[in-house]
This record gives C-alpha cells, structure tokens and sequence, in this order.
C-alpha cells in the first residue's frame, strides 16, 4: 500500500467524507486543502437525477459568475465585415470569417469560445463536425449566435458559461481559481447551483438534485448539503 504525502495526511485528517458541508464551510475547507503550486480551477459537480436521453430532462443553461472565472478566455468572432468593428472594440482576440474557417478546416481550434451571428451559421456547419466534439459549436441557447456580438463578447471575458448534463446525468463546472476568496467562490458555486435549480424539469418526478461536491482540480471532493442551500428544489 503506497504511504500518504505529509499533505495527503493533513487532507485525511480535515475533511471527513462521510460529512456532507455547507456550502460556506465546503468554501473554507477547500482552500485548506488545496497544495498545488499552480492556480487550481474549482470546480462543482453535481449529481441530477434526470435521464438526459429524453430530450425534455436534457439540462443545459448559460449562467454569468459574479466574479469572473479567474481564467482568460480566448474569444473568435465569426461575422461579417459590417460586425468586425463591434467585435473588436468588444475584446474579441480574433474577428473574421472565411479565413479563419479555412484555419479551423486545417486544424486550427486554439480559442475558448467561438460566437457568430445568424446570417453566418450555413458556412459554419461546414465545420461543425470539428467544432462540436471540441465544445466550440455556436448555439443561439447559450448565446452564442446573436447579433449584438460585442455585448456577447464583453458577457464571456467577464465570466459567462455555459454548461450542460452528461450522459450520466452529471454537471461539471469550473466556478473559479483557487486563488480566489472562499467567499468568491461560494459566490460563482452558488451562482450555478440556482441555475441548475431553475431548469429543474416541471414533468421529473423523483429528485432532481441528487449530489454537490466541490473540489479544485488535484483535491479531494468536499461534499455540500443540499438542505442547506437556500430554495433548493429536492
């Protein structure tokens, strides 16, 4: 059996994992516990009993962190030259079309998120077998495919995502860094905790919210009562 690090010791000996914590607590103990030498990205899962194969418990929603995500997000715009102008005063690291189209053919996806207007989605679903499986497919559900592309724009720099159930009924969400404040954090994690609460399914039956856990990308999970969650839906 491999021996415990010095810091794995200490983990062991903070959080119990029969427990489950408020939402505040999971917070404080998460920042005790977390030794990496990089900035860790928190991150929140969350348990739903719903069957994501019917298309009406198929969960997915847009939620903006008050504090931002901590991370920088690279933004493509896909427009017309009449949008370029908007895009770019809005922050957008990269604006154009059909050059960056043949990029992305080529194997070019190094953006975090791509939006486009209406008037340019045909020339995009040429591409949408690339950009799908990567995450990067513009949805006018997310907000991504929209005319006013510079408020879109300004809206993920300064910490919108989307987020969507798996195929095992889980959400998983960064919600964060570990350099930012338990408080912070307790702030974006309980952003999408209502989120996720409001797309409950009016036809489920049974109970919607199954498990939370919050850890950072090298820790151990810290599980949250739900009871404690003010307005959560069981």
């Amino acid at each position: 059996m491999a021996k415990l690090t010095k810091n794995q010791k200490a983990v062991a000996g903070m959080v119990d994992s029969a427990n489950q914590y408020k939402l505040s607590e999971a917070c404080e103990l998460l920042k005790k516990i977390t030794f990496t030498k990089f900035d860790s990205s928190v991150e929140v899962h969350m348990n739903l009993g719903v069957d994501p194969r019917k298309a009406n418990q198929m969960i997915r929603g847009v939620v903006t962190f008050p504090n931002g995500t901590g991370k920088t997000v690279r933004v493509l715009v896909l427009c017309t030259p009449d949008k370029e102008a908007e895009a770019k005063e809005a922050g957008a690291d990269y604006v154009g079309l059909d050059n960056y189209i043949e990029q992305i053919k080529n194997g070019w996806t190094d953006v975090d998120v791509i939006i486009c207007t209406p008037s340019v989605m045909a020339k995009i679903g040429a591409i949408g077998r690339i950009l799908g499986p990567r995450g990067l497919m513009p949805n006018p559900k997310t907000g991504t495919v929209t005319m006013e592309v510079g408020k879109a724009v300004k809206e993920v720099k300064g910490g919108k995502i989307d987020f969507k159930v798996d195929k095992t009924g889980i959400i998983h969400a960064a919600v964060g860094k570990a350099s930012f404040t338990a408080a912070q954090i307790e702030e974006n994690a309980l952003a999408l905790i209502n989120e996720v609460i409001k797309l409950k399914p009016q036809t489920l039956k049974g109970t919607y919210l199954k498990g939370i856990s919050i850890c950072t990308t090298m820790s151990r999970g810290i599980r949250v009562d739900i009871k404690s969650l003010n307005g959560a839906e069981k």
